[in-house]
C-alpha cells in the first residue's frame, strides 16, 4: 500500500477551559493597556469547577476590577450555569495579582525606545508558507475556521443544543500536487436531551462541508463527530484550564516549531509575544516576496538587551536565494529590537483587542487588523533580491 504524506492540526473553541483562561488574561491586559499604555502585565488564570484563580504580576497606575472582567468574559462565552460548565455570575474568584519585580523593570524601562531591553530571555519562531492565501498552513486555518463557524452559529441560535466547549482536527493529504482533505474531526459539547443523529448531521452538513468547500477542496472526506458518543459535561466542569497551554493552537498547528512561552496575558515588552509577532511578519513578507515557498524564522533574546542574540532561518529546501543572503536581507529590512517592534506595531495602543487573538489563532487573521500580517516589505525585499542575484 502506498504511503501517504499526511499532516494534522487541531483547534479549540472559545469555550475550551484553556482558552477561557487565555481570554480572561487578555481581557485584563486590554483593560489595563487602555487605561495605562505603559503598564507591565503578566496575567495568568487557572479555572476549574466553580472556581477561577487570577494570578501574576501587573504594575500599573490604574485601578481595574479584575473580577468583573473575568465574569464578563465567562458570561459572553455562554458559561452562565454550573450545568453548562461554570456559572459566570456566581462562581468563586480569587485574585492574587502582584506587582512586577523591580529587577526585571530595570532592564526593560529605558529612556529611548530603541534601547528598551527584552522583557525576558527566550526563543521565538515565526512561520509562513504558500499553502493558503493568508500564508498559513492549511490544516490549522481549516481547524480554526471549523470551531469559529460552529461557535458563531451557536451564538446566533442556529446550532441547536450546542454548548461552548468544542474541538476540531483536520488531516490534509499532501501526497499529490494538489492537497486533499483526508479526515475532519469535531467534538462538540451538547445538551443532555440532544437528538444525536440530527446533531451530527448538522455538524457535517452545515459546518464541516461548507468550511472545507470554502477552501476549494474536496468534500468527500472521512469524518468523525463526538467519537466517544457523548459530550455533555464540558468546560471548566469537565476539565481544568490554564493560561498559555495551547501554544500550538495559537501559532501554526505544529507545522513550525514553537517558542518557550505563550502569548496571552503578557504586555508587548514580553518578547514571547512581540518578537513572535515580528518573526511572523518577517517570514510572511519573505514568502510573499518569493524568497522561499515556506520559511521558519527563529529569534532569540536576552533579558534587558535590545538586539536579538541570534537570527536563524529554515527554508525547508524551498529557497530561491542562498540562506546567508536571506539573513542579510532580514538584517537590512527589519528592525527587531523590542521597543521598535512595539512602536511600529502600536502594540501598547493596538487597533485590535488582544482578547480577540486569544481564540482561533494569532496569525493569518483576516478578520482582525493585525500589523504583523502586513505585506509592506515585499517590494523592498524583491529589490534586494534582484541586487543579490545580479
Amino acid at each position: 500500500m502506498e504511503e501517504r504524506i499526511l499532516f494534522t492540526s487541531e483547534s479549540v473553541s472559545e469555550g475550551h477551559p484553556d482558552k477561557v483562561c487565555d481570554q480572561i488574561s487578555d481581557a485584563i491586559l486590554d483593560e489595563v493597556l487602555a487605561l495605562d499604555p505603559l503598564a507591565h502585565v503578566a496575567c495568568e488564570c487557572f479555572i476549574t469547577h466553580d472556581f477561577l484563580l487570577i494570578g501574576g504580576e501587573i504594575t500599573t497606575s490604574c485601578k481595574v476590577d479584575y473580577e468583573k472582567i473575568a465574569r464578563d468574559v465567562l458570561i459572553k462565552i455562554g458559561y452562565v450555569s454550573d450545568e453548562i460548565g461554570i456559572d459566570g455570575y456566581n462562581c468563586k474568584i480569587l485574585n492574587l495579582i502582584n506587582t512586577q519585580s523591580s529587577d526585571i523593570a530595570q532592564g526593560v524601562n529605558r529612556g529611548k525606545i530603541e534601547d528598551q531591553g527584552a522583557g525576558d530571555q527566550g526563543i521565538m519562531f515565526g512561520y509562513a508558507s504558500d499553502d493558503s492565501e493568508n500564508y498559513m498552513p492549511l490544516p490549522i486555518v481549516m481547524a480554526h475556521k471549523l470551531v469559529r463557524v460552529a461557535s458563531s452559529l451557536r451564538h446566533e441560535g442556529k446550532f441547536k443544543h450546542a454548548r461552548p466547549d468544542m474541538k476540531s482536527q483536520v488531516t490534509i493529504d499532501y501526497t499529490d500536487a494538489t492537497p486533499r482533505v483526508k479526515t475532519v474531526l469535531m467534538s462538540v459539547q451538547h445538551d443532555e436531551d440532544v437528538d444525536m443523529e440530527n446533531f451530527k448531521k448538522y455538524i457535517h452538513d452545515e459546518i464541516m462541508v461548507p468550511v472545507v468547500a470554502s477552501f476549494h477542496l474536496n468534500t468527500d472526506f472521512e469524518y468523525l463527530i463526538n467519537p466517544t458518543g457523548r459530550f455533555v459535561i464540558g468546560g471548566p466542569k469537565g476539565d481544568t484550564g490554564l493560561t498559555g497551554r495551547k501554544i500550538i493552537v495559537d501559532s501554526y498547528g505544529g507545522s513550525a516549531r514553537a517558542g518557550g512561552g505563550c502569548f496571552s496575558g503578557k504586555d508587548p515588552s514580553k518578547v514571547d509575544r512581540s518578537a513572535t509577532y515580528a518573526a511572523r511578519y518577517v517570514a510572511k513578507n519573505l514568502v510573499a516576496a518569493g524568497v522561499a515557498k515556506k520559511i521558519e524564522v527563529q529569534l532569540s533574546y536576552a533579558i534587558g538587551v535590545s538586539k536579538p542574540i541570534s537570527i536563524a532561518v529554515d527554508t525547508f529546501n524551498t529557497e530561491t536565494l542562498d540562506k546567508k543572503k536571506i539573513l542579510k536581507i532580514i538584517d537590512e529590512v527589519f528592525d527587531l529590537r523590542p521597543g521598535i517592534i512595539i512602536r511600529d506595531f502600536s502594540l501598547t495602543k493596538p487597533s485590535f483587542k488582544y482578547q480577540d487573538l486569544a481564540t482561533y489563532g494569532h496569525f493569518g487573521r483576516p478578520d482582525l487588523n493585525c500589523p504583523w500580517e502586513r505585506l509592506d516589505k515585499v517590494d523592498l525585499i524583491k529589490s534586494l533580491m534582484a541586487k543579490e542575484n545580479s
